[in-house]
């Protein structure tokens, strides 16, 4: 049976440089007989985190429950079935989108922390999924990596989700041209990263 492989976009443009790239990622996990599926974040009801820390008393490797009913358990479902995870987001104001962010503290679940104790622990150290991180940005890829936090919070995520990443694709000078295209260099890339998800 072939591997599954699910991408998670917190971009708010279908076909920009981002979902781009992600497709292409998935693109190589398929050349290699992966099932692949996108989530795309603007298309989830996901609520605010209210910080109750009800998800993180109960201990054990399983995820605590949230107590909001929205689609964020449907997500998670559909990520504890992969074997690997693709998670993109351009950068806006410094660091991953504020769709992305609203997931990514969704994620307390993983965490272990009941009241009394200093700071979350999470809940499993082991990594079984394999990761593809891609973020896109205005300037410099290297600046996006000195002077963001995108790189740490699609790092965290991918920790928090039981993931060790295999590769990333950070995409910068993006704000040239509304419709930036990848070259077939990056494209290439991002395939290969795919291949390497299975």
């Amino acid at each position: 049976m072939g591997k599954k492989v699910v991408a998670i976009v917190g971009s708010y443009r279908r076909r920009g440089t981002v979902d781009t790239a992600v497709a292409a990622v998935l693109e190589g996990a398929r050349m290699r007989g992966a099932t692949t599926s996108t989530i795309y974040l603007t298309e989830q009801h996901i609520d605010f985190c209210t910080n109750c820390r009800s998800c993180g008393q109960t201990p054990g490797a399983d995820r605590g429950k949230c107590l909001l009913q929205d689609d964020l358990n449907g997500i998670m479902s559909e990520i504890e079935s992969a074997d690997a995870i693709v998670l993109g987001s351009p950068v806006n104001c410094g660091n991953v989108t504020a769709i992305f962010r609203q997931f990514m503290e969704r994620l307390m679940g993983c965490c272990y922390w009941p009241w009394g104790q200093a700071s979350p622990k999470i809940r499993s150290t082991k990594r079984r999924m394999k990761a593809v991180l891609v973020a896109s940005s205005a300037m410099p890829s290297v600046m996006m990596l000195l002077f963001t936090g995108a790189s740490t919070a699609l790092q965290m995520t991918a920790k928090l989700l039981g993931a060790k990443s295999v590769g990333n694709i950070w995409l910068g000078l993006r704000a040239g041209d509304p419709h930036h295209e990848l070259s077939a260099r990056t494209l290439a890339k991002a395939e290969r990263l795919g291949m390497k998800l299975v």
